[in-house]
């Protein structure tokens, strides 16, 4: 076969399953979305104002605690079926408006829904703790009966024989899994771009990215088009979307939930490993996702998975002085890498005062080999030289995806050179016995942090190390496409495996967040970071924080997350 008719079959090929994926929306769930117009960026007000949506799915959708959606529906308040419904239809324009979907399966999902409402009828009682509630999933996750494509041409009409472990242990808590959502090719984009479903826009602004790679998620979950999304983060694919889009989200360490059976890219790489958490608009849907499905014992379906059941005593925070109890945050204000932007110190000013006005001490973190754990985890992602995805990408032949920016209208300060190659220099394929050294050199790094960690106990003066750091998760807010370099405020954390969670803080106002005096540039990726701010471009738009705990420290990042929510409502209400 040609060079020519290669191209033209992985084209049509692409174009084929787009089109499918158009069928499967339902004509009168069609809407007339706005045009990009540069001086109306903002979509959020769609769903109320298209027409599509009834008053009472509006006011479904528009109910963002979790918590609430559960009790209305293991009372029957409202059924999964109507739940369902309406999350669909928003998630439907939600899709019309920033192209967040992949799978649409409307009929299998309201006839699981239907299954759901039956059994409370009969039984007179909930299947599990997440009954009838619809949940988004990342094009990962496999559904049995349905492709998993995860952003590669070459995997369309790959259909799936199982369920992966998490859709098994959903099934069994009652929950509706409904809709699947975009992802870059590859997997190893902060943006969400591939070649099969096209891009994803983030409804705050649509010339912005929502981040990646579970920027579909974050898309969709920003519209409301569902209550609560799974997402996976193996540098931050989790804390950027949710940072991007004003959401909350929580990375677990490794293997604390269960990843079997779901697809990924670099499968075989185990020394920084991928994990999947939820992302949702509200922060009692992370805790109520992480309780039910440790409750399932996932160990008992996933051989990776971590024997360790949900500890109500760490989540009193047994391990931080107790609920109610003084904590000592340390403030990550720049990972001396990318200096944030203007509306990140703001974010960070705003939450020491809530802390110290809570009655909590709040310290400055002392960076600590930031560059060198860098380096090792930047050149464990390149020991294969690119060899995963070229081999993805000839299955259809298909061309690996270089840049993020746009065709048309890119930014002036997209990166050509990302920051990782300047720093590990043209990357090479690895030996085995060079990728051993480098677990060996991260097993050093890690032991090194944990015992600078440790040593803040001379600081804090509550007798204990520093409780969680609060930093921020990107150095900047939502950027345009093609402009977002930066991942290693979120990949610290996946390099040394600590839990982290993400919660919105403000949004960008222009009239506040100046830009700041120019400073000494670290790096290429650090100048134009700061020459790509703009008030007036970056108005509106989220600003989330990041808050890292220990390792396995699941339950106590959620409690803690809780405790800095609780103190910036309380500091807005004075």
């Amino acid at each position: 076969m040609s060079d020519s008719e290669t191209v033209k079959d992985w084209r049509a090929l692409c174009a084929a399953r787009k089109q499918r994926q158009l069928h499967a929306i339902p004509g009168d769930w069609s809407i007339h979305p706005p045009p990009h117009d540069p001086s109306h960026p903002n979509v959020l007000n769609v769903p109320q104002t298209c027409g599509l949506l009834t008053a009472r799915e509006l006011d479904i959708t528009d109910t963002v605690n979790v918590e609430t959606l559960l009790d209305n529906l293991r009372t029957g308040q409202w059924s999964s079926v109507e739940v369902t419904t309406a999350f669909y239809k928003r998630a439907i324009v939600a899709h019309q408006l920033t192209n967040c979907l992949t799978e649409i399966f409307i009929d299998q999902a309201l006839a699981r829904a239907q299954q759901v409402d039956a059994y409370l009828q009969i039984h007179g009682k909930p299947i599990g703790p997440l009954h009838g509630l619809p949940i988004s999933l990342k094009d990962q996750f496999c559904l049995k009966g349905m492709e998993t494509i995860m952003g590669y041409a070459g995997w369309i009409g790959r259909i799936s024989e199982i369920d992966s472990v998490l859709v098994e242990i959903l099934y069994d808590a009652g929950a509706v899994p409904f809709v699947r959502t975009n992802v870059p090719q590859t997997l190893q984009w902060g943006e969400t771009f591939n070649h099969v479903f096209g891009r994803t826009t983030n409804p705050y602004n649509r010339y912005m990215t929502p981040g990646g790679s579970s920027g579909g998620e974050g898309a969709l979950l920003a519209l409301r088009g569902s209550p609560l999304g799974v997402g996976t983060d193996i540098g931050g694919s989790l804390r950027i979307p949710s940072a991007f889009c004003g959401l909350y989200t929580l990375r677990p360490s490794y293997e604390r939930l269960p990843y079997c059976n779901a697809a990924n890219a670099q499968e075989g790489q185990e020394s920084v490993s991928s994990v999947l958490g939820p992302m949702t608009n509200s922060l009692s849907g992370i805790k109520m996702f992480v309780k039910a499905v440790l409750d399932a014992q996932p160990w008992r379906k996933d051989p990776l998975c971590i024997r360790k059941e949900w500890s109500d005593r760490e989540y009193a925070l047994g391990d931080h002085g107790g609920r109610g109890g003084k904590m000592c945050f340390a403030l990550m204000w720049d990972n001396g890498v990318i200096k944030p932007h203007p509306p990140l110190r703001r974010a960070l000013e705003a939450t020491k005062r809530a802390l110290e006005a809570a009655g909590h001490t709040v310290i400055d973190w002392e960076n600590h080999r930031h560059m060198e754990i860098y380096r090792n985890g930047v050149s464990i992602f390149n020991a294969d030289d690119g060899t995963d995805y070229r081999a993805e990408c000839a299955l259809s032949g298909e061309p690996l995806i270089q840049t993020m920016s746009p065709t048309t209208d890119a930014h002036e300060f997209a990166l050509d050179e990302p920051l990782a190659k300047t720093i590990i220099g043209e990357p090479k394929h690895l030996s085995a016995y060079e990728l051993w050294q480098l677990h060996k050199e991260k097993r050093t790094l890690r032991k090194s942090h944990l015992d600078h960690w440790e040593a803040t106990v001379s600081r804090t003066g509550t007798g204990r190390p520093v409780d969680a750091i609060i930093s921020p998760a990107v150095g900047y807010p939502a950027c345009p496409h093609g402009c977002n370099s930066d991942d290693f405020y979120t990949a610290l954390c996946n390099y040394l495996d600590y839990t982290a969670s993400v919660f919105p803080v403000t949004t960008v106002d222009k009239h506040v967040d100046t830009p700041a005096p120019p400073h000494a540039f670290r790096n290429h990726e650090d100048e134009a970071v700061y020459k790509m701010y703009d008030p007036d471009l970056f108005h509106g738009l989220p600003v989330g924080l990041q808050l890292i705990g220990r390792t396995l420290e699941e339950e106590g990042v959620i409690a803690m997350t809780e405790v800095v929510v609780a103190a910036l409502e309380a500091s807005q209400r004075r």
